[in-house]
């Protein structure tokens, strides 16, 4: 289980965790099997109506809670079941504890509780001399190996059968055959003895029914009926969050809970408890029954406006399964009790900041978490919200306060970049023509395309790429001499840049002029824009990110406040195009809510615009085989999915589909700075994906990814050429 650890020795473990093949191989497999799974599981079902009813059950009973407490109590003790309430862990710890002493319990079996590992009742109680024998079958193995469970569903998928055989073989004293079937016989065997000698029963809940007083169990092995029903004991440790008003509710959830956590159509036992169950060996003829209900901050979290959806999490872990980080390094590694995106969240709240402070760097920004949420979490933006916290009350980093500093000056920041141009000078390699502007465009064929080597001051870790020099000429320098006048436009837009393809990928801007020029769109750009403001966001300084936000709407206002002198804003940037319409509306919500959201609304990332608002026309061309890598932040973030690969086939070239092609490619601003080896396999298998294509060409729309994938392919010799959509279309 992780501990509190310094920043290096926790990246120290994630570079550990890279080199373990069968633990990378395991996730893979479990990746693209759950993709298909899941489809299959909700085909026919509109998954986004249902997770909003499951997120309108939670919430309502999340503000209601005390009130469903209350009746919940009431019913339960009219069944004849102890109710308890734990303000904190500890207490939760020591109420269980006194129950089995007033029991005379000396074993205990449990089956799978998360909230039973989130407030570490198996050592308090091994502690106070008590048997605890963990009863599903991942779980004891993860017990065995005195470790922690790597997934919320799966707690030993991180373990091969040769390891768990091993595992067995040492328990057993006999030796144990590694097929599967076997080990579970072996499994069997032991634990049957336990269930018999068992005095107390621990169990968590999925539901708890106010209106009934009925607690609800969702299972795929039946160790927890037998841990409900053959001891005389049965504690349930549930948190205040699992209880819904009805049984309805309940049943509600449970629709969406099997098939988003492994993809079947519902688990294979789902128990439902209403008092205790008839026990002959006792002399009231009924087992004892008691609920502990635990709060451990939930109450303050529900309180909080900000954090108070986290509550709706069904732990059904489908935040892991598609994650790329969680992917490559496992639960140990993405996670300290939950992992996993709300792992990361919940960390902070429940273990504290010294245990979160870590874990809440480590997260690409994708939004595949969100993309798949039961509860319907914003998951990627309370990441970043703890994160913010965290150094609020521990301090911001140097590096942070001065990217602040520099983004909220927008004339320091260029005047930094143009500078920067003549500092490179000494590592570009020049020899490396990929900079020169395709088709004979205006760019300057003395302008690099790569670094040569990063300085001294870099670790060598971060060589996984080539990076990109940055351009002699900014395209804030070229526009007035790229920018023709029109006649009878079709439209008017104003065009964001974005600060990467403004001061390194001009070219990009530059094959979209080409576009506007042909399509007789009228463009303006505002020399007063900056960057969107979303580095800021992902180190953590919220302040400088809303600063930003509003240079920026100052800065877009053609023609008054209420963005009329326009038809549309184009980015050519996806993350920007998904900050700029929901970040920041969300950051000026108290400052300038009217004029925030009239800029989201102007929005339109490029392929958008040229498939679907200008539609242009297909034209004849090499036919050449092009996959698309989705930008993050275009297929989620925007729910733009379409519009690229039409675009790829009106180039005349031939869209050619991945595997891989809506999955994050490691890039993450600055995550592929704070996690380099983590960055680069996320990379490499995403390169490997494309390979197994056989395309020709690999098409993007956002210039982190270009910088990410061009600069990749480079550096590991791969025979396929990136480019942004916009070469590909007006090259």
């Amino acid at each position: 289980m992780p501990r509190t650890e310094t920043f290096r020795s926790y990246k120290h473990r994630l570079d550990k965790a890279l080199d373990n093949r069968f633990l990378r191989r395991a996730m893979d497999n479990f990746a693209m099997a759950y993709r298909t799974s899941r489809q299959n599981a909700f085909a026919g079902m509109d998954v986004e109506a249902l997770v909003q009813q499951v997120a309108d059950v939670k919430a309502g009973a999340i503000w209601n809670n005390a009130a469903l407490l209350q009746q919940f109590t009431a019913k339960a003790l009219a069944h004849g079941i102890h109710v308890h309430v734990a303000d904190t862990a500890e207490d939760a710890n020591r109420i269980i504890e006194q129950i089995a002493q007033k029991t005379g319990s000396k074993k205990i079996v449990k089956s799978k509780s998360m909230t039973a590992e989130e407030i570490h009742l198996n050592p308090w109680l091994e502690t106070s001399g008590l048997e605890v024998t963990e009863t599903d079958l991942g779980e004891w193995i993860v017990q065995l190996r005195k470790e922690g469970p790597s997934h919320m569903v799966m707690p030993a998928i991180h373990l091969s059968r040769f390891q768990v055989a091993d595992l067995f073989t040492d328990v057993t004293g006999t030796d144990q055959d590694p097929e599967i079937e076997r080990l579970v016989k072996v499994a069997r065997k032991e634990l049957r003895e336990k269930f018999v000698e068992a005095d107390m029963g621990i169990t968590g809940a999925n539901y708890a029914v106010a209106d009934t007083g009925t607690i609800g169990i969702a299972t795929n092995e039946g160790n927890a009926r037998l841990v409900t029903t053959l001891p005389k004991v049965h504690v349930a440790l549930v948190g205040i969050d699992k209880l819904v008003p009805t049984i309805a509710d309940a049943l509600t959830i449970n629709r969406i809970l099997p098939k988003n956590a492994t993809g079947q159509a519902i688990t294979s036992y789902v128990t439902w408890i209403t008092g205790p169950s008839e026990c002959t060996t006792v002399p009231s003829g009924k087992r004892e029954m008691h609920i502990v209900f635990l709060d451990n901050g939930r109450s303050k979290i529900a309180a909080d406006p900000e954090f108070s959806q986290v509550l709706q999490c069904v732990r059904c872990g489908a935040c892991a399964n598609v994650c790329p980080v969680y992917r490559m390094v496992g639960g140990h590694q993405m996670g300290h009790i939950y992992i996993g995106a709300i792992g990361l969240i919940t960390t902070y709240f429940f273990h504290g900041l010294k245990n979160a402070k870590n874990l809440v760097k480590n997260c690409t920004n994708c939004g595949a978490c969100k993309s798949v949420c039961a509860g319907g979490i914003d998951l990627p933006h309370l990441i970043k919200q703890v994160h913010a916290r965290i150094q609020d009350e521990t301090g911001h980093p140097l590096q942070s306060l001065m990217l602040a500093k520099v983004l909220k000056n927008r004339k320091l920041f260029h005047r930094l970049l143009r500078t920067a141009y003549l500092a490179q000078q000494p590592v570009v390699d020049r020899s490396d023509p990929s900079r020169t502007a395709p088709g004979g465009g205006s760019g300057r064929p003395s302008d690099p395309g790569f670094l040569r080597h990063l300085p001294m001051i870099f670790s060598s870790d971060h060589n996984f790429r080539r990076l990109p020099a940055i351009a002699g000429i900014p395209f804030r320098d070229r526009f007035a001499r790229l920018n023709q006048p029109v006649d009878h436009p079709r439209f008017t837009i104003a065009l964001f840049s974005g600060c990467v393809q403004d001061f390194v990928y001009p070219e990009h801007l530059e094959a979209a002029m080409r576009g506007f020029a042909r399509q007789r769109i009228n463009v303006v750009f505002p020399m007063n824009q900056s960057c969107c403001g979303l580095p800021a966001i992902s180190m953590g300084e919220t302040a400088a990110a809303r600063d930003v936000a509003l240079q920026n709407l100052e800065a877009m206002a053609v023609n008054g406040n209420n963005y009329d002198g326009v038809d549309y804003i184009v980015t050519l940037c996806a993350s920007c195009a998904s900050h700029l319409t929901h970040g920041v509306p969300r950051l000026l919500k108290d400052y300038a809510p009217e004029k925030a959201a009239a800029f989201a609304k102007k929005i339109v990332p490029f392929s958008v615009f040229m498939n679907d608002i200008v539609s242009i026309d297909a034209v004849s061309g090499p036919g050449r085989n092009t996959a698309f890598h989705s930008p993050c932040h275009l297929c989620r973030g925007m729910d733009v999915h379409q519009a690229p690969r039409d675009l790829i086939e009106k180039s005349g070239n031939r869209y050619i589909p991945t595997e891989e092609e809506e999955t994050c490619c490691g890039f993450g601003g600055s995550f592929s700075t704070t996690f380099p080896a983590v960055s680069r396999e996320i990379l490499t298998r995403k390169l490997n994906d494309v390979m197994a294509s056989n395309a020709e060409l690999l098409v993007t729309e956002c210039p982190g990814c270009v910088l990410q994938l061009k600069g990749g392919a480079a550096q590991q010799g791969r025979d396929i050429n990136v480019c942004h959509i916009s070469e590909l279309l007006f090259p």
